[in-house]
């Protein structure tokens, strides 16, 4: 079943002597429990776009026109309230860097605990304490009690970026956004990530947009893909077909791009 459509976006900016297109015409249908990933350059429009189903776009120079469908509702129309029912509640997303996601000053059990907070406010502050423990230990946190009353610059990258999936999934979502969850982490980290990542797809049915510019990640943890620059779809596809097959020149060129592993040489 369909639980996502956008249709026609179009964002523009109006900070400039001429109006900037920074996403057009994108389109996008996410099922229950399906992972599609958006790849892309800087600058193509896939964050931009993910922003856009987030609700996190709302600059005054900013234009914003097509259908965002979630739950019966347009997310680029609804009233503030509507919206915010569903941001980090029904719809939760994990950016690229969690330095300046979390906050410095505040222990990760409170962090983690936010959007419970928020959306949840009938749920005491015991059981919240225990819920926000055990998505701790669910994304793989070592003694997750400790954790917990810990604060941020005690973590490695590859923990901090867990706790950021944990406190987008405490509220357990419908729709994940992962926008360049392992842009900062190294290869081994990474792989964990994408693991991560497929098990909660897995286990709780989460349906992913997974936002990343490699395609070889991709390929890892999506079933379809679509390929975008200078803010427009240039080719979308299953995996495997755009993988093997390519029809546009910019698609051949990011594949082209993925560092090959010689493994007969020891």
């Amino acid at each position: 079943m369909v639980i996502l459509s956008v249709s026609d976006l179009h964002i523009e900016f109006h900070d400039h002597a001429s109006p900037e297109v920074a996403v057009d015409d994108f389109d996008l249908e996410l099922s229950e429990g399906e992972i599609v990933g958006i790849v892309g350059e800087s600058g193509s429009g896939k964050s931009m776009s993910a922003l856009a189903i987030a609700g996190l776009l709302s600059r005054h120079d900013m234009t914003k026109s097509g259908r965002i469908m979630f739950d019966g509702h347009d997310l680029l129309t609804c009233d503030r309230t509507t919206l915010r029912s569903y941001q980090g509640d029904e719809i939760s997303i994990i950016f690229q860097e969690p330095n300046t996601s979390l906050n410095p000053v505040k222990k990760i059990g409170w962090q983690t605990e936010e959007s419970l907070r928020i959306h949840h406010p009938d749920i005491d502050k015991k059981t919240r304490k225990k819920m926000a423990i055990d998505i701790l230990e669910d994304v793989g946190l070592h003694s997750p009690e400790k954790v917990y009353d810990m604060y941020p610059h005690e973590l490695s990258g590859g923990m901090k970026q867990r706790v950021m999936i944990a406190a987008a999934m405490i509220g357990n979502p419908r729709i994940l956004i992962a926008d360049e969850p392992t842009t900062a982490l190294d290869v081994t980290v990474q792989a964990q990530i994408v693991d991560l990542l497929k098990k909660i797809n897995r286990e709780k049915g989460t349906a992913i947009i997974f936002i990343s510019h490699d395609l070889s990640l991709v390929r890892q943890i999506c079933k379809r893909v679509i390929v975008m620059k200078k803010g427009n779809i240039v080719e979308s596809g299953k995996v495997e077909e755009i993988f093997n097959s390519p029809k546009n020149k910019y698609t051949r060129e990011l594949i082209a791009a993925i560092p090959k592993v010689d493994l007969s040489r020891e």
